[in-house]
């Protein structure tokens, strides 16, 4: 049984011990080392001793906050951060009400297609596809997530009437394992490693495809992490750690929720090696990057400069996604009022989209409804 203790401290001389924090919402336990004075009273209904060192303590929240400042509060931060990114959980609130609010706020985007097409009209639209999510369906082994035939044909059909970029978090090299359709522009890890189509574009402009890496000086070090990752978490049941070139990815989808506080432990053990990374999360993946100005919504504009757009009022930028990270595209587009987001989402979300569509079914009967408006 967890029990709240109360702690007088009486000496300065301190000594690790291991502190179990309890989480009520999941049942989580987070294992904690902290430094607490050595001489340490303990009073609870019946007197225990003093414990030794690497034996386990347990107290609450507020008293853990008080010995090891934000420590727990970092952990169970990104606990909660994994737990919101599950769309399998939903709030207690009924979820009807809810998304029909969210929808009068993001309505359907094949709803609006008229308008949206209207809103376009002397303009050129500029595609902008995530890849997991968005073109293919979520997947527990992240190595399966193929798109469909039918999908691959309706993006190619699409690159023929407007420029369209793939920009995802996975490796450039992976997802165009994925795609595999040469006439695309590809921005991997987020946006850092950009390249543009090999052939078959009217838009490509010069001789040499387009080709940037925002951090490429980081690259030994995500090696380093990946490996440090990889084997830290290797006894985690169902963790996968995956290398995207320009940031490590641990996926816990397959990771029971009971263990997601003991990972968030393992990942910021590793981070804390590292203060030129930073942590991101997306759905149900913890990623690691490097801490530079750059992300998806940088990607969208470098990309709009590269095709001649970059301060033209006669484009229009379309970006569909379904992750955290296109917020920063979603976020782009809002500002510079050009375009539009569109969010791929069964559950209401807080978005900078304007628009939204259910699953990656939808996005693909919008793209063609884009292809036969513009034959």
């Amino acid at each position: 049984m967890i029990m709240n203790l109360s702690y007088c401290f009486v000496g300065l001389t301190m000594t690790q011990q291991n502190v179990v924090v309890s989480d009520p919402k999941s049942g989580i336990n987070l294992t904690i080392p902290v430094k607490v004075p050595v001489s340490m009273s303990v009073t609870t209904a019946t007197q225990k001793p003093t414990p030794g060192p690497g034996s386990c303590i347990t107290v609450s929240r507020k008293t853990l906050l008080e010995i090891n400042g934000n420590n727990s509060a970092r952990i169970n931060s990104w606990v909660e951060a994994m737990r919101a990114s599950s769309p399998t959980h939903h709030k207690s609130t009924p979820l009807s009400d809810d998304l029909n609010s969210w929808m009068v706020q993001h309505p359907s985007a094949l709803d609006m297609f008229e308008q949206i097409i209207s809103a376009s009209k002397g303009k050129q639209i500029v595609m902008f596809l995530d890849y997991d999510g968005t073109l293919s369906p979520i997947v527990e082994d992240p190595d399966q997530a193929f798109m469909s035939d039918a999908m691959r044909a309706t993006v190619r059909k699409l690159a023929r009437y407007f420029p369209t970029a793939i920009v995802s978090g996975r490796c450039r090299d992976k997802v165009y394992s994925f795609v595999r359709l040469a006439e695309l522009y590809y921005a991997g890890s987020h946006g850092m490693d950009i390249k543009g189509p090999s052939k078959g574009s009217k838009y490509k402009k010069g001789a040499q495809t387009v080709l940037f890496q925002a951090a490429s000086e980081f690259l030994p070090m995500i090696d380093e992490v990946y490996k440090a990752l990889v084997d830290i978490t290797k006894s985690t049941e169902g963790v996968r750690v995956e290398n995207n070139k320009f940031c490590a990815s641990v996926h816990f989808r397959c990771v029971d929720e009971k263990k997601w506080g003991e990972l968030a432990q393992e990942v910021r053990s590793v981070l804390d090696e590292y203060p030129k990374l930073r942590l991101t999360q997306g759905r149900k993946v913890l990623e690691i990057r490097p801490i530079i100005k750059w992300d998806k919504g940088k990607a969208l504009e470098f990309l709009l400069e590269s095709l001649g757009y970059a301060n033209c009022t006669d484009v229009f930028p379309v970006d569909i996604g379904d992750d955290r990270t296109d917020e920063d595209a979603f976020k782009v587009l809002s500002e510079r009022d050009q375009g539009f987001g569109i969010l791929v989402s069964k559950t209401p979300k807080d978005t900078h989209a304007s628009y939204s569509l259910q699953e990656p079914s939808e996005v693909m009967m919008f793209l063609r409804r884009l292809v036969e408006w513009k034959k």
